[in-house]
């Protein structure tokens, strides 16, 4: 592999890095003694002016002297979508000099953004970066992303989404850390820590914005703004843990969900908002509203008008309302009638605030300017490769076709071989398709010259129903001796309000593949897409099968290393993949039923006799038609090598409550080339107060192995780590026998077991 030199030393200057734990959540009373000084001089309308968050992209040229003017009266507590504006996109320094210069209390605005996976350097999905299963690389995307967005002014993304995300049809799947509670926590941990930093007054940190709360990735159907039922035992160990894990990093900001949550609207849910957050986790930063979401509240059936959803939305929890001006309006009022009280409303502004005050921004309000030197530079655009590189996951790889050599000749096939726009993915307000480095130049680029590339699309866009390009696309087939398809997903159709009932390969991809298998030249297909793909008969006719994500700026110079065997894959999938839409939701940390199905126990359709009796062909938790098992398992993914596990040791088999389980187990390189395996650590309480998973992945380590190198890999398992709550909600350890399992996935791996007593 000849960037491992390069990779290991940037990787380990990460390392180093992800070492040092934020070290500004504590209370501090100077701070805090600023806060009141401030409070104490405010009058009720300056008050009600930190609560509104205004979106600067909605305004026409003529809307602008009257918002300027509500800056100069401290009618405006910050504003959003600034870049997005058609008249004014660097608004940035004049609004902040109209707040800090001429407003009452001279308190700053702040700015926010959805920078999401990059500012301009844009690396993979967040779904992609979670394949990565490398914390470093998250943290250092979003360590890029602020430094980015900071240049402009932007101090406070609205980043990470740790929405628990278990639907493929959910179009904001893309922008999820997946399906497990443990790896979203890791994950968005990394993301924040990448974007705050470890003092948030250094003028590159941006405040983070975990989102969204809660619940947003269990509504029903897979269907954008919905309905979402999450019991309240689910909703804390599962649903309600990445959240919990960021706020105890030090998590400045969260915002709420568009969706309700057992028929309570997210934005003025007082369980998850109060108790939880502010009673139980003792969060101190602000919450914000996502957009327009205060007044959404009238069409979900819980607010009667404008006003009454001001109030449910303050008397919920809500510090800061996006877009909507509610509170500006109505609050004076609610507080004269007693539906809401100043008191409240002081609590709201002391934690706006507070972030503001520990955001440095009295000290550093503009924006930090530099642009030329920092946006897009040679250090970042190689850690965007790097990322996608990481992101991609091999899941199939038959004859090991792949890796690909220099002297073959390529056809080039498929929509998304050199689509700028599309390889950048969802979220992407910021960047630009003229910085993107496509596949199709990058292959060019690396073979010196094009004579072995023969390139025929098939098809235009992912969605393309015009087969006028076929046949061009199978004579180049014909002449090829591999096909290289990129197809998959626009980026559009994935992302907010973009869920698919249908989630196999749009428009005629399958068709086309179809037609280039039958030539009987190996095929490798290539995805990109912002969700997991019904592959139907596409992963039969493929020979080797890699999932790219929508991975970035960098993902064509990353794909051709990925399949020219400079790099070795080593992404491993943060969710299940389904073999249909019909399985789902399917996920790996499912509890087992009362009938669980085995290969044995019941008879798939196509094998099922005419006219036998009903129970015949067996009675268990399965589908007849696709069975019980994914397509492909969480935490899978190949690598140009193989791998053994053997010898597999635990230090006990009784431990105490309160005590440290050992198990190790020693992990071999197998084959010819260098790899990195993705060692995973999984567990299972057999019996509990209430039914457990099938397995709970509890920790994993990234092993770099030459060929033939073996290595003792060992984890640490406290029995605080096998909590969960009981049926009265609290949170415990329960006595009893436990599986485990060293693996390379979800389904495989050594297992044994132990008692804890």
């Amino acid at each position: 592999m000849k960037k491992f030199a390069c990779r290991c030393l940037r990787m380990s200057l990460l390392m180093v890095a992800a070492l040092n734990p934020l070290v500004y959540a504590a209370p501090d009373p100077a701070l805090e003694k600023q806060i009141d000084e401030l409070l104490a001089n405010m009058s009720l309308t300056e008050k009600i002016g930190q609560t509104q968050l205004r979106d600067w992209g909605t305004y026409a040229e003529k809307d602008m002297p009257a918002i300027k003017q509500a800056v100069r009266d401290g009618k405006i507590g910050g504003f959003l979508n600034v870049t997005m504006s058609s008249v004014n996109k660097y608004a940035f320094e004049e609004l902040q000099r109209i707040a800090v210069e001429e407003s009452p209390k001279k308190i700053p605005l702040i700015f926010g953004q959805d920078v999401i996976h990059g500012y301009k350097t844009i690396f993979p999905i967040p779904l992609g970066q979670a394949a990565s299963w490398n914390a470093d690389i998250v943290k250092q995307g979003a360590r890029i992303a602020a430094e980015e967005a900071t240049t402009d002014g932007i101090r406070w993304t609205f980043a990470p989404m740790i929405d628990i995300a278990r639907d493929p049809r959910w179009g904001r799947i893309a922008e999820s850390l997946g399906e497990d509670p443990y790896l979203a926590s890791l994950l968005g941990v990394a993301m924040t820590e990448g974007f705050q930093t470890e003092d948030p007054t250094d003028p590159t940190a941006m405040a983070a914005s975990a989102k969204h709360f809660v619940g947003y990735g269990a509504t029903e159907g897979g269907r954008d703004y919905n309905t979402a039922y999450v019991p309240e035992g689910l909703l804390r160990d599962v649903y309600l843990r990445p959240f919990k894990a960021n706020v105890d990093a030090g998590l400045m900001t969260i915002m709420s969900s568009y969706n309700t949550l057992n028929d309570i609207p997210a934005t003025a849910n007082k369980f998850t908002l109060k108790k939880i957050l502010r009673d139980e986790w003792k969060f101190d930063g602000f919450v914000v509203s996502d957009w327009n979401a205060v007044m959404e509240m009238i069409p979900h059936g819980f607010a009667a008008d404008a006003k009454h959803a001001a109030e449910l939305a303050a008397n919920g929890g809500i510090d800061f309302e996006m877009h909507t001006d509610t509170f500006e309006k109505y609050l004076p009022e609610l507080i004269k009638e007693g539906k809401f009280s100043e008191a409240d409303l002081n609590t709201a502004v002391r934690n706006m605030l507070r972030i503001k005050l520990r955001l440095g921004l009295w000290d550093n309000p503009y924006p930090r300017g530099n642009r030329e030197q920092v946006l897009l530079n040679e250090k970042f655009l190689a850690a965007a490769e790097t990322a996608a590189e990481e992101s991609f996951v091999l899941l199939k790889n038959d004859k090991k076709i792949l890796p690909l050599n220099k002297k073959q000749t390529i056809a080039v096939i498929g929509p998304l071989a050199d689509a700028p726009f599309e390889q950048l993915g969802t979220w992407i307000y910021d960047g630009e398709k003229k910085d993107t480095r496509t596949f199709l130049p990058a292959l060019k680029k690396y073979l010196g010259n094009d004579k072995n590339i023969i390139v025929a699309p098939g098809v235009s866009y992912s969605r393309d129903k015009s087969t006028a390009g076929f046949a061009a696309a199978v004579a180049a087939a014909k002449k090829a001796d591999v096909i290289l398809y990129v197809g998959g997903e626009e980026s559009v159709l994935s992302g907010e309000g973009h869920s698919r009932g249908d989630i196999r390969l749009p428009g005629v991809q399958q068709e086309l593949i179809a037609q280039l298998a039958a030539t009987g030249k190996p095929l490798v297909q290539v995805i990109m897409a912002g969700r997991t793909i019904q592959l139907d008969q596409t992963l039969e006719q493929s020979t080797a099968l890699l999932m790219a994500w929508h991975p970035g700026t960098m993902g064509g110079p990353a794909l051709v290393d990925v399949l020219y065997g400079e790099v070795s894959p080593v992404g491993r999938l943060p969710l299940t993949w389904p073999i249909a839409v019909g399985q789902i939701p399917y996920y790996y940390n499912h509890m087992a039923t009362g009938r669980p199905a085995t290969d044995k126990n019941y008879t798939r359709i196509d094998k099922i006799e005419q006219g036998v009796f009903q129970h015949q062909p067996g009675n268990s938790s399965n589908l007849l038609d696709y069975g019980h098992k994914p397509q492909f398992p969480f935490g899978y993914g190949l690598t140009y090598t193989t791998f053994t596990y053997d010898n597999l040791q635990i230090s006990a088999k009784e431990i105490g409550l309160g005590k440290t389980l050992t198990a190790s187990a020693v992990i071999k390189n197998t084959g010819k080339v260098a790899a990195t395996e993705v060692v995973q650590l999984y567990v299972q309480d057999i019996i509990g107060d209430v039914t457990r998973p099938v397995r709970e992945l509890k920790n994993f380590q990234r092993v770099f192995l030459k060929p033939g190198e073996s290595q003792k890999v060992t984890f640490t398992l406290h029995t605080d780590e096998l909590a969960f709550h009981n049926q009265a909600m609290q949170l415990v350890t329960e006595p009893g026998q436990f599986n485990l399992w060293i693996a390379p996935n979800a389904e495989e791996g050594l297992q044994t077991s132990f008692m804890v007593k």
